[in-house]
């Protein structure tokens, strides 16, 4: 940990604890997806342990407006976690020293000398891949009482839901592993290698093969009739009594056998990269209960995520608290409604294609009229796993709630575009006078509709010219 890192750390430890003896009331405010949930859970968790008075809230962005609302807000100080890049001089303006950011997103260099800015990047640490919002509020949480990392398990669920297990075998890598090894020292957590197919813990075989879209499996994904089809010609038997069996249940034998059925089904040139990615490491939450949506990390992820985007982020956030009963009902309705809701969207944009224009580097997506502002992180990320877009970077746009535009982006399976997707978005937007941002392989931004057109053309004259990262070396 470098000394810069443990000076903010101190600042940090110094202004939570002068607010907790002065009994200052503390707002945190943390942004609606798994890691801005899990990251504002791990905050307010430190913080309620330490004896504060705090409340915590998720919000979709961070905005001037809000800013402004939080000025006339009776707390006396503020956290604002995964979200707040761009933002520190409206910050200091509006809330002068009583705020921090707790954030891992690309900011600009002038935030970097702001020390109630506390980001990844900062301490050169990549907040694409090394560690996630949730990350750095597990690390904050450290700074003050060290039986804060009892939270560890909540930091490796961040990391997963923000996609960042970019190591060999989808391995969390960086400070990530890091944690995920704390986790696992002091019982929280199972690291394995082994299959990886939706729903490990809760879903039907037919219907965990049927979902898992990465990979994506043409013929296979999202096809349950032909998956249980296959199943059914492996000799695996897919019940116990009456009662299907899911993922976690199969034996080794069991998984050869379904492995090698697959591979059959999957002939051509993808075949080899599709067996390699139906294997890699899973992270089982030892304290949750077998077959509960909790005890596999990624799908617990996928809960957070999908209480966010349908606006019920506080449910997520009571889970992540120990919740496990009335929000934890709450939680599995959630997650059925958010897949449906998911189905529909991709079949909307399957059936009308008009809406995708695929060209050579690039896919432009228009979801303006079907999917709400909240899913275009999610529809995006989708998109990036279809082999129909492989190597391409997706652009996705849709209406947002106030009459905007909300653009999410994404690099697909197998793109080597050397475009840094948080530059593109943060430089194209401040050209039309809107705001965005991200990282290298996924970000976003929202600009006024009458500037569209300017923006469109902004991004397909970039992404045109761009090259391949082995070309451009």
């Amino acid at each position: 940990m470098s000394s810069h890192l443990n000076n903010a750390l101190t600042y940090f430890h110094d202004k939570i604890s002068e607010s907790i003896k002065s009994n200052k009331s503390i707002s945190i405010i943390t942004h609606h997806d798994c890691d801005g949930l899990t990251s504002g859970s791990i905050i307010t968790k430190a913080l309620t342990r330490a004896g504060a008075k705090c409340t915590v809230r998720s919000v979709k962005e961070l905005s001037k407006n809000i800013i402004e609302k939080m000025k006339k807000d009776r707390r006396d100080f503020h956290i604002i976690t995964d979200l707040g890049g761009g933002f520190a001089k409206d910050l200091d303006e509006l809330l002068e020293d009583r705020w921090i950011v707790i954030d891992h997103h690309q900011i600009l260099q002038e935030e970097f000398d702001n020390e109630r800015v506390l980001n990844a990047w900062k301490y050169e640490i990549d907040g694409g891949t090394e560690i996630s919002a949730g990350g750095m509020a597990y690390t904050v949480s450290q700074a003050l009482h060290e039986k804060n990392t009892d939270l560890a398990w909540i930091a490796v669920v961040s990391a997963l839901g923000d996609r960042q297990d970019q190591g060999e075998k989808k391995a969390l890598c960086g400070i990530n592993s890091e944690i995920a090894k704390t986790a696992k020292k002091i019982g929280q957590l199972e690291i394995d290698l082994d299959l990886l197919l939706v729903g490990r813990e809760t879903r039907p075989l037919p219907d965990a093969l049927a979902f898992t879209s990465h990979p994506f499996i043409e013929g296979l994904t999202w096809n349950r009739d032909a998956c249980l089809s296959l199943l059914n010609s492996s000799g695996i038997s897919l019940k116990d009594g009456g009662r299907w069996r899911v993922p976690s249940e199969l034996g080794e034998d069991e998984k050869r056998t379904l492995l090698e059925t697959i591979a059959k089904y999957t002939t051509g040139k993808n075949a080899t990269d599709i067996m390699n990615e139906l294997i890699g490491y899973t992270y089982t939450l030892t304290r949750e209960d077998p077959r509960s949506f909790l005890r596999d990390a990624r799908e617990f992820s996928t809960m957070l995520n999908s209480c966010g985007r349908i606006h019920k982020g506080g449910v997520g956030i009571s889970i992540c608290m120990g919740d496990r009963s009335k929000m934890l009902e709450e939680g599995e309705i959630i997650l059925v409604e958010y897949r449906k809701l998911l189905r529909n969207y991709m079949n909307v944009l399957a059936s009308e294609r008009w809406r995708i224009m695929s060209k050579e580097k690039y896919v432009m997506v228009n979801g303006e009229g079907v999917i709400p502002e909240t899913m275009t992180g999610t529809v995006s990320s989708l998109l990036a796993g279809s082999p129909k877009n492989a190597g391409k970077l997706i652009i996705l746009r849709t209406t947002g709630d106030e009459g905007d535009i909300k653009f999410s982006s994404r690099k697909s399976t197998g793109c080597k575009s050397n475009v840094n997707l948080g530059e593109l978005m943060r430089k194209g937007a401040a050209k039309v006078s809107g705001a965005g941002g991200g990282h290298d392989a996924a970000a976003g931004a929202k600009i006024t509709k009458d500037k569209l057109d300017e923006f469109l053309d902004y991004l397909e004259e970039n992404v045109s010219s761009s090259q391949s990262s082995s070309s451009s070396k």
